[in-house]
């Protein structure tokens, strides 16, 4: 059986009171939940149960509610990734264009499977549904920054300008 860690108190205070902060400055923070987890993940890294229930009772909403929207959209993760998320389009425009390569190509260099970090944290690696960008098929994404008409040839140079972002800061 897999425990799931649901105690808040668990979370780290400073982190919390920069989400509770936000949420005190929302008109509606009941109804800006996607806002509201888009801004926990952003401070967390990540929504693990525990912060989806901090979550839903800041809000008075149902946990289930909550853990579906987290669920449910592609963007939200509740388990840790690496500094910067890649993201490879496997709808079908992308698909007919090449993206399963351009994906193959990713863990190849990052040296990973889906959904895992590389050794240095730096990088995880998923494959979603749809980027929302179908006329620039095969899209690959890092973080916000979304990349069109990929080719696996292309990969390397786009993850290392992410690399270099790093040895910069």
């Amino acid at each position: 059986m897999i425990r799931t860690n649901l105690n808040p108190n668990d979370l780290d205070k400073n982190l919390l009171h920069n989400l509770d902060s936000y949420i005190e400055s929302l008109e509606d923070p009941k109804g800006s939940l996607i806002n509201v987890l888009h801004r926990a993940q952003i401070i967390f890294g990540y929504l693990p149960h525990n912060l989806q229930l901090y979550v839903s009772r800041k809000l008075d909403l149902n946990a289930a509610k909550v853990n579906g929207v987290v669920s449910f959209y592609s963007f939200f993760s509740e388990k840790k990734t690496g500094r910067y998320v890649v993201s490879v389009c496997m709808g079908t425009a992308c698909y007919v264009k090449g993206s399963e390569k351009v994906l193959e190509k990713c863990l190849d260099l990052l040296d990973v499977e889906k959904n895992e970090i590389t050794k240095d944290g730096l990088f995880s690696i998923k494959d979603v549904r749809c980027i929302g960008a179908c006329g620039l098929a095969p899209v690959l994404s890092v973080g916000e920054k979304v990349y069109g008409h990929v080719s696996a040839d292309m990969v390397e140079d786009i993850l290392n300008k992410f690399r270099g972002e790093e040895n910069d800061s």
